[in-house]
Formats: C-alpha cells, structure tokens, sequence
C-alpha cells in the first residue's frame, strides 16, 4: 500500500461533499492539493479523477497514469495554486525532481467538474536541449517566485476578468515581432518575470529594446483561468522561431545575433499579476517542442501567418 501523505488525508472529507456540484475557490484548492499528492505519490486513486480524463503532458494526450506520473520522484518547495470557480479551473506552479535528480519546473492545469478531475494538463521543463537553443532554466532550489502572486488583492486594485486577459493578451502581442512597441499591455516598474526559475526584472524595458525580435508568432492563446481573488490570470500558448534572422535590429540601432537558426517552439503555461492597472509579476513555465505543435486542447487553432510580414 503506498504511503499518503497526511495533507492528504485531511483533504479527503473537505473534497467529498463536493462531488455532485460544482466547487468554489477553497474545494477546487483542496483538490490541486491532492492532485499534487497523489502525483508524487504515484498514486492515481489518492485524487478525485472523473471516469474519463484526458490527459496531456508537453503537448502529447496519453492514458493516465503515464508519463511524468512513473518519473517524479519529490516535490520541492510550496506551490503556487490560481483557481477560477466560475470555470472549474485550477493552476499549480511546482519544482520537483523526476528519477530522484532530474531538477524540472512543473506548470499543471486541472479542470474540476462536480468535484471531479476531468481534464489534466502538464508543461514540464528540464535541462534538455531538443536541438535548439534550450529555455532558461534556474536552480530549483532557489526558484526566486514573487511572494505578492498567491496573495489576495483588495478590491479597488483588482483587475475585471477581461482587463485580465486583455493585459494578457497585450503582454503576447508585444512579445511578438517585438520591435520596441508595447501593444495594450501595461507594465509596473518594478515587474519581473519569473521563467523556469530565471528572473527576468524591468518586463517593459526588455520589450522595448526590442530584445525578442526573433518572436515570429504567439498563437494559439488561451487564457482559461482567471483568479479574481488574486488578479491574476493563466494562459497557455506557443511561440514559433522560424529561424530565418541572422540578426535582430535593436532599438537603440545595434544588432544582436539571433540565437535561433532552425524552426522551433516553445510551449508555455504563463500568469500575469495585475493590480492598479498594470502587470506586477509574471510566472511562466516553457519547454521546447517541435516547431509548430499544436496542444490537443485547441479548439480554435490560429490560421498559419508570418508576424514579420504583417
């Protein structure tokens, strides 16, 4: 019998009532809790799964268990845990290890229904590099996240569900065929970005250096999840290089060299923290994948187009 773990245990009689209706924000928590457990454990029948959930990790749909669920071995630190009520969706940002050494950032999107997992999504990131220039990659033991993202906002502060994904969107179409304009997207000072346990300080800076100029595309967007208590919304997309510029002219008249020189994608799952108006923090786990790969969860695919030529 596998071991499960106290938290756990406690969790059971809160989650039970709720199958048969729908969850608020602290049952749809609960569950991300045991989901989180019951992955580390190895352990399918320690979370509430529904008789039939999909299951897709790093864009390719499988049989749960599989995957990630034979190879992870421990988690690492506190997750970060966004919740919709109104759509039933869940968000965790977690570090753990995969084959006790394998240092990977876990960004997971669960989709509760009547207390029931329905639909699971993973994005896991690890030092490989799938031969391509590899996605920024810190130590998870020093994984430097924004203390302020878990955190609620007061009312006056907070931001509506479509000013959320708007300032996400906003945020997707300025990292695309970045050219130093900042396109809907409004920045904090002090905002940072924290990618695979890398930061990224001073957001709209970088943006207007022009600094990501090899971004051909930011399609497929979906922000699926807002958080109202926290002003915070999670999005999912992929970010195409064509890998056809030798060079991207910067703002300020120089040239940088451009590190992509084949086609190739970077698959995300990213939150934006939005208060008083502007974009505070942003969390992002990315992976590598073939060039344009679609997730199973695209109901609406993005027409094929070339944002340089726009």
């Amino acid at each position: 019998m596998r071991r499960v773990v106290p938290l756990l245990m406690m969790l059971v009689g809160a989650t039970a009532t709720a199958a048969g209706k729908d969850c608020d924000k602290a049952c749809l928590e609960q569950i991300a809790a045991r989901y989180h457990a019951a992955w580390l454990a190895h352990d399918p029948a320690a979370a509430p799964f529904a008789r039939k959930t999909r299951f897709v990790e790093n864009n390719v749909e499988m049989t749960l268990p599989d995957g990630s669920w034979d190879s992870v071995s421990s988690g690492i630190g506190t997750p970060l845990v966004l919740s919709d009520p109104k759509t039933g969706q869940v968000g965790i940002y977690t570090t753990v290890l995969q084959s006790k050494e394998t240092q990977t950032y876990a960004a997971i999107r669960l989709r509760v229904q009547k207390g029931q997992i329905t639909e699971v999504e993973h994005v896991l990131s690890t030092k490989r590099n799938l031969s391509a220039p590899p996605t920024p990659f810190g130590d998870v033991y020093k994984n430097p996240r924004d203390p302020d993202f878990t955190r609620s906002v007061p009312q006056a502060e907070r931001a509506t569900r479509d000013e959320l994904k708007a300032q996400a969107n906003g945020y997707f179409s300025t990292l695309e065929n970045n050219n130093g304009e900042i396109r809907g997207a409004h920045f904090s000072p002090v905002a940072t970005r924290n990618e695979n346990g890398m930061q990224f300080p001073e957001i709209e800076k970088g943006f207007k250096s022009g600094r990501y100029g090899f971004n051909n595309r930011v399609r497929d967007r979906d922000c699926f999840l807002v958080d109202e208590e926290r002003s915070a919304v999670m999005c999912r997309g992929y970010i195409d290089h064509k890998g056809v510029l030798e060079e991207v002219p910067l703002t300020d008249g120089t040239k940088a060299k451009s590190v992509y020189r084949e086609p190739q994608t970077w698959a995300f799952l990213e939150s934006f923290k939005v208060k008083g108006g502007m974009i505070t923090a942003v969390e992002a786990t990315f992976t590598g994948a073939p060039y344009y790969i679609r997730s199973p969860f695209v109901k609406n695919p993005d027409p094929v187009y070339d944002a340089l030529k726009k």
